[in-house]
């Protein structure tokens, strides 16, 4: 076990530190982590906006869904990564999780698809090198990191549970799921990762899919949200058929669901290391749940409290609003009444990714959620107040996708002009019969999409000039988000289903101004949950919040980037720290990333 004493800040930043820019004097208050570059000319006209750039990078992850022909639901569920920072040296990590072998009996033999790696499958770390070389490479250091992760792999979420400036790993599966607490960097900078479920009391043997790392409690220890899917039974099979009687995956109408769990992390009561306690029924979840496949943690009400908005497969959705009953947290599922449970025709979908962020600059978080192939993604619009309207054919976001099944999705400035956009990811989880026919081995591959935000009033389809990754037919399932290569924009790494990983470096946003920002505490730790803000002039206010959740089954980058188009500079930068203290920054030279330490502003 690691110590759980706070490291200094000193050694804490030391590799955010290494790569100061150098480019004027810090603000007081103000570290500088890892440079970029002055913004590259414009990406010239025809160009590639996003190039896959796994393969030359050293991501060779291949991800084994386990299928033999039985059709067993966790096949084509699909699994997802994490971007985080596991050596403290300021640049994104790995991690990525693998399938297995499914069903009594079955070998790798039996395996529809082989499995591209030595010895059994197993989850996968790979150490980013951008911070000791300069150039954007990735070691495989599974091996050196002891892990042996062979369960059959859904989501990972990315979060210090215990305090020590390391960031940890939980990881869902279909079976038993893993807290792993990282040692931190030795010597050479290696880390490794012990499990430590049984000690935490994080265990759970259901078919877990998000999980979701925040302070609801605000006492400055991370607690565990955990969604549970459906009770599939490997053993005393459900047989589903598609309209001419083949068999085909059945839904999840077709199993009972299993309920969530919300963890409490017992780090500030008690001495020792961090353990969690279950309060899913003291809180008052215990009475709705559904078959949980994405989840986000945000404060949707703007009561300065952290909610929980989970997405449920083809069963309405919760919005667990969390209220102060005599000073204890408490949580109520408000969805239907606040216009977030169903579509905007009283129907429930079969919701898969999600994430939340302010799409159309008004200071509050939206929702965006991604769904089955026919029913569309589904836009939800708040009001301010925790009151949200479906607005996906307002906004343009309905046409465009009806004809895909989506997961891993975010709101991110692609463009860097200000504004957020959508990439989404997709893969179907029944055959489509076009491909079936034609004799395809998977036949449920779909390409992705990009759509471009124009000014909070509507977007656009871009997938067309996005480039060769985005001409790609696969079955994607999660993504995850973050500036890979330290460059200020916002890149993805998506995992497909029975096909490699894919690293999409961002091209179309390099000739715009930006900033950068992570936020941490005296420890220092990642202060998820808190919310920000890019002061310019007359201009409205740029809000970001501080988060690795959203998407699906995956962890993402906790900095948060503006895209500032045009504009060189920024009048100031105001925080909402998670326990609700408040602080301004100014002085922040733009296109490179800041550290802003809690308690050391305005």
């Amino acid at each position: 076990m690691a110590s759980h004493s706070p490291r200094s800040a000193t050694t804490a930043l030391a590799g955010w530190l290494l790569l100061t820019c150098g480019c004027g004097p810090t603000p007081p208050g103000v570290d500088a982590p890892p440079a970029a570059s002055a913004a590259p000319p414009a990406t010239p006209a025809g160009e590639d906006w996003f190039v896959d750039r796994a393969a030359e990078t050293g991501l060779d992850f291949v991800q084994f869904n386990g299928m033999s022909g039985e059709y067993f639901m966790a096949e084509v569920t699909g699994s997802g990564a994490a971007f985080f920072d596991a050596d403290g040296d300021g640049d994104l990590d790995v991690y990525l999780v693998q399938g297995a072998m499914l069903g009594p009996g079955k070998t790798l033999a039996d395996a529809t698809f082989p499995l591209h790696e030595p010895g059994s499958p197993t989850d996968r770390f790979y150490r980013n090198q951008l911070a000791e070389t300069g150039e954007l490479r990735f070691t495989d250091a599974t091996a050196e990191a002891g892990l042996r992760a062979t369960d059959y792999g859904m989501g990972v979420a990315a979060g210090d549970f215990d305090n020590d400036g390391d960031v940890d790993l939980y990881v869902t599966n279909f079976g038993p799921n893993r807290m792993l607490e990282n040692q931190g960097p030795d010597e050479r900078g290696n880390v490794t990762f012990t499990d430590v479920t049984a000690a935490t009391g994080t265990d759970d043997g259901r078919w877990s899919v998000p999980a979701v790392f925040f302070d609801y409690d605000q006492d400055g220890w991370l607690d565990l949200f955990v969604g549970n899917y459906i009770a599939e039974d490997l053993v005393n099979r459900q047989i589903c058929r598609d309209f001419i009687g083949a068999q085909d995956y059945c839904g999840p109408g077709s199993f009972p669901a299993e309920p969530d769990r919300l963890l409490r992390n017992l780090g500030g009561d008690r001495p020792g290391p961090p353990a969690f306690a279950d309060v899913t029924e003291a809180v008052g979840m215990r009475g709705g749940f559904g078959a949980a496949l994405g989840a986000v943690a945000a404060d949707f009400d703007g009561d300065g409290l952290a909610d929980l908005y989970v997405a449920n497969d083809s069963q309405p959705n919760n919005l667990w609003l969390q209220r102060r009953d005599g000073g204890k947290p408490s949580f109520r599922d408000e969805a239907l009444l606040a216009g977030a449970s169903v579509n905007g025709r009283g129907k429930a979908e079969a919701s898969m990714g999600v994430d939340a962020g302010d799409f159309d600059g008004d200071g509050d978080l939206d929702l965006f959620m991604t769904h089955l192939t026919g029913e569309s993604n589904t836009l939800y619009v708040n009001d301010g107040s925790g009151f949200f309207e479906d607005g996906t054919v307002e906004f343009g976001l309905a046409a465009g996708s009806r004809p895909y099944t989506s997961f891993g999705t975010s709101w991110f400035d692609a463009d860097h002009d200000g504004w957020l956009d959508l990439l989404i990811v997709n893969g179907a989880v029944k055959k489509i019969e076009a491909l079936a026919r034609a004799g395809d081995p998977l036949p449920l591959h779909q390409p992705n999409q990009l759509f471009l935000n124009r000014g909070g009033k509507s977007f656009d389809e871009a997938t067309a000039a996005a480039g060769a990754a985005f001409a790609l037919s696969e079955v994607s399932r999660g993504a995850a988000f973050g500036d890979v290569d330290n460059d200020g924009d916002t890149d993805v790494l998506i995992v497909n289903s029975a096909g490699p990983v894919r690293l999409l470096i961002n091209e179309i946003a390099a000739s715009r101004h930006w900033l950068g920002l992570r936020l941490v505490d005296g420890v220092p730790r990642d202060q998820v949950g808190a919310r920000v803000a890019v002061e310019r002039g007359g201009r409205r206010p740029l809000w970001r919040r501080v988060h690795t959740d959203a998407s699906f089954c995956s962890s993402n980058d906790p900095r948060v980037l503006f895209g500032l188009g045009d504009e060189a500079g920024v009048d100031r930068v105001r925080v909402i720290w998670p326990d609700g203290f408040e602080e301004a920054f100014t002085g922040l030279e733009t296109d490179r990333y800041h550290v802003l330490r809690r308690g050391s502003g305005e």
